[in-house]
């Protein structure tokens, strides 16, 4: 069952991801999650550190609540994002939940030496896939206390 004081206020969710695939899997699977999610997605490491600080064309974007973060994107690679987020005082109590392919015990192993705060590997079928985004979405908007303000 979905607490009430969830509904009051949309859930902001930054989708930091540059497979076009796997952008519309997750925003079909958060549209069945039955909770008020603003996703907002960018694609590469660069434009998630803009969002986050609120930058540029970002200046009026609501903060992120929970940041969905894949590894290997152009630009600049989701480690040194995490690093980022995780050494910026205002951003560090962000969650950031880290959905990516690698299997690699040095990725997982890195990232949490970083300072994630979960580390999913995207499953190749279909509904696995969609499962798993909703037990994320499920996991941290509904069980998680999070802070009111985590910046």
């Amino acid at each position: 069952m979905i607490q009430q004081d969830i509904a009051v206020k949309p859930v902001d969710i930054l989708l930091v991801e540059d497979n076009p695939g796997d952008v519309r899997l997750t925003q079909e699977a958060l549209k069945d999650a039955k909770l008020k999610i603003n996703l907002h997605v960018v694609n590469d490491g660069i434009e998630a550190m803009a969002f986050l600080r609120r930058e540029g064309k970002y200046a009026e974007k609501p903060p992120a609540d929970l940041v969905l973060l894949d590894l290997n994107l152009p630009k600049k690679d989701g480690r040194q994002v995490l690093a980022e987020i995780k050494g910026d005082c205002d951003l560090r109590r962000t969650p950031v939940v880290i959905v990516t392919t690698s299997k690699a015990e040095e990725d997982i192993v890195k990232t949490y030496d970083l300072h994630a705060n979960c580390y999913v590997t995207k499953p190749l079928d279909l509904d696995q896939f969609i499962m798993m985004v909703q037990s994320i979405s499920h996991f941290w908007l509904t069980i998680v206390k999070l802070p009111t303000d985590g910046r």
